[in-house]
């Protein structure tokens, strides 16, 4: 197995355009034409966690945080970032990251956030938009359910909890075939008239290819009539942040007691207590402050994030709890889920999970 196999199953996961413009999300190191040997999943790939690849005959690191996240201009070993580089390269191991796209997603780091705590009704706090583009493609009437079954199973059509989504309208094409062609209807030289069905179909913008050639493949027109058109709709399943509900009201001590041992914390950061039962939670997994005041508008009862500076407490205006339980505490379950969907994917393959604790920030109590 190649490590472009692996790319291909974690870029279908989290798409690369999910990604926020200022990332670096991707094959950072290695070759995608080089063999597999096995896969250690990650937060963050420094020096040690690769030196445990090494030893654990992995070839390819699947990290969360791109280990190069800004442009290196030398590369000699003076700090972590060109010390893991180093030790990648010249252990001939790939690092592949899996950044804000996989924030992004519903079903992401922020949905396992979600499943420690079980919350329910999911939704994502602040939509993406510019994700999502529109099929019009024109087909005689008789090869409309082929055309439409093609686009349908390449991914588009998909709105929500809804699939195969279309809008058919019925009426008539013309076309003069030039010399030369061998048209599937008429005659070169005279115009022709057929009843064909317009096809319309929304799809995510990175399914684009897929979905064009799934379409060509199975049309019968030597050249085929069709639009793609950008939308500027949000997409209800992409985009920052997650608001869910508890089954159960909770006082706030007993909700941050669950909060503490579902995450397995020494500490929780938070704003004044309100007095209020918790039900309606927010959270960002990682460095989520610029979410705060979303979440206040959404009417949450409780935002649970990291790396809330002092006066980003202030913007909770006492109409919720801001619980800050740290940037890797809040992701530590990423590794978790990284390993279920590859570990799925290749289940007779060498997929392992990080042993190395790369949290950087340490608590005295």
């Amino acid at each position: 197995m190649t490590i472009a196999a692996v790319v291909e199953v974690l870029e279908d996961l989290a798409p690369p355009s999910y990604q926020e413009s200022y990332d670096n999300a991707g094959l950072i190191i290695g070759s995608a034409q080089q063999e597999c040997t096995g896969i250690l999943c990650t937060l963050d790939a420094t020096e040690e966690v690769i030196l445990e690849a090494k030893a654990q005959g992995c070839n390819m690191v699947v990290a969360h945080h791109p280990i190069v996240f800004s442009g290196l201009k030398k590369i000699n070993g003076k700090n972590y970032v060109e010390k893991a580089v180093i030790t990648a390269i010249k252990n001939d191991i790939a690092i592949y990251a899996i950044h804000t796209n996989l924030d992004n997603l519903l079903t992401g780091v922020n949905g396992k956030m979600a499943d420690k705590l079980g919350l329910v009704n999911r939704k994502v706090l602040q939509m993406k938009e510019n994700n999502l583009m529109k099929l019009y493609v024109y087909v005689p009437e008789e090869h409309a359910e082929e055309v439409r079954a093609a686009i349908f199973k390449a991914g588009g059509g998909e709105i929500g909890e809804y699939s195969e989504c279309s809008f058919n309208l019925n009426g008539t094409g013309t076309f003069k075939a030039g010399e030369g062609t061998d048209p599937f209807v008429g005659e070169p030289g005279k115009r022709h008239e057929e009843a064909e069905v317009k096809i319309e179909i929304i799809f995510p913008s990175f399914r684009l290819r897929k979905i064009i050639k799934a379409m060509t493949d199975v049309h019968p027109y030597e050249e085929v009539a069709y639009d793609v058109i950008p939308l500027g709709n949000y997409f209800a399943e992409v985009g920052s942040g997650l608001t869910g509900e508890l089954p159960e009201a909770m006082d706030e001590i007993e909700f941050l007691k669950l909060l503490k041992s579902q995450f397995n914390l020494t500490v929780v950061k938070h704003t004044p207590l309100l007095n209020k039962k918790i039900k309606k939670i927010a959270l960002c997994g990682g460095a989520g402050s610029f979410l705060i005041k979303n979440a206040v508008s959404a009417g949450m009862d409780c935002y649970i994030t990291g790396d809330v500076k002092y006066h980003e407490f202030f913007d909770a205006n006492s109409k919720m709890v801001i619980a800050d339980i740290g940037h890797y505490e809040s992701e530590q379950f990423t590794v978790e889920l990284l390993y279920d969907v590859l570990q799925s994917k290749f289940p007779t393959f060498a997929v392992l999970k990080s042993g190395v604790i790369t949290n950087p920030v340490n608590y005295f109590t």
